[in-house]
């Protein structure tokens, strides 16, 4: 029993510590970018993105929604979106799916690129990947789909989760803030402790045993593996948590984190936020399918064209101090 409760408050503790390393950046970048929001500067973002936005077959008003999106979340996109969608022609299916895509690969850059760079990653370059690809993905799909005649009508779907949903109040923004790390600080342990009792069980090297062949090809080790999924299900800023808490214990090669970063960068939380943005209208074969692939073939040719790269130059170009 005393070792169990060792046990226990070990994977307390860890979940604290992990949590509180990445609530010291997070909370002041938070007010930092709320104070961008409340002064308007997303706007400005907003109008330099319109002339992309037409090569991606959208409205220039949609650059206001994909600002909104990098640099504050998803939800805040949605928000933005609901209120410039009364005031323009209705997107059909494809250009909400597109919009909804692009959406999912570039978002929230002030927190989740600083994970990036905590767990081992430079920020310049996952910016480059992120925003360049993004764009990229847009106008492939958009392409697809216009070649292929597909998704040309209009939903009928109501998002009643946004429904009537407006800005916060400073009161109600501090306490969702406080809700958000009291979910990632729960969250974090969790994994930490399911991790854990998967080791001690066994059951990761299975799952490495059945995974380590497919992720070999794109650069991902297998000691990666398990917090590389739980980056792409859950969400970047929990695998990025466990990441940099293995980095942390010198556990992890700087490549193979690099690379499995690169891949939950362009496609993480696949099942949570592909449902946020279908709850709008945009079809699975872009937010989920279209995703995931693009995810996979991006990180393939980042591994191919480094394979052969010396440590010593991914150090100067792409791994960060951790």
């Amino acid at each position: 029993m005393k070792k169990f409760v060792d046990i226990f408050v070990d994977w307390i503790r860890q979940g604290a510590k992990t949590s509180w390393y990445m609530l010291r950046f997070m909370i002041p970048i938070s007010i930092i970018v709320k104070i961008l929001q409340e002064t308007g500067f997303i706007v400005y973002i907003g109008k330099a993105l319109s002339p992309l936005m037409g090569a991606m077959g959208l409205p220039g008003e949609m650059g206001l929604v994909w600002a909104s999106a990098m640099i504050g979340n998803i939800y805040g996109a949605l928000i933005a979106y609901m209120q410039i969608m009364p005031t323009i022609d209705p997107l059909n299916i494809a250009q909400i799916t597109v919009l909804g895509t692009i959406i999912l690969i570039a978002h929230t850059f002030p927190v989740e690129l600083m994970v990036t760079k905590r767990a081992g990653a430079k920020l310049l370059p996952m910016f480059a990947i992120r925003f360049g690809f993004g764009f990229v993905a847009g106008v492939i799909l958009f392409w697809i789909y216009h070649f292929f005649g597909m998704h040309q009508g209009y939903s009928d779907m109501i998002n009643t989760f946004l429904a009537g949903r407006k800005e916060p109040t400073l009161l109600e923004w501090g306490l969702g803030e406080l809700k958000i790390y009291g979910i990632l600080f729960l969250w974090v342990t969790v994994l930490i402790i399911l991790l854990d009792v998967l080791k001690r069980i066994g059951a990761i090297e299975k799952i490495n045993a059945v995974l380590e062949p497919i992720l070999r090809v794109f650069g991902i080790g297998k000691e990666v593996i398990p917090i590389t999924v739980v980056g792409m299900t859950l969400g970047l800023a929990y695998g990025g948590a466990l990441i940099i808490k293995d980095v942390k214990e010198s556990k992890l090669k700087k490549r193979d984190v690099f690379n499995a970063l690169v891949l939950m960068a362009l496609c993480h939380s696949i099942i949570e936020d592909s449902l946020l943005l279908m709850a709008i209208g945009a079809s699975w074969t872009g937010v989920f399918v279209f995703r995931i692939v693009f995810a996979l073939i991006i990180t393939y040719m980042i591994v191919k064209i480094t394979a052969k790269w010396s440590e010593e130059r991914m150090e100067r170009w792409f791994y960060a101090k951790t």
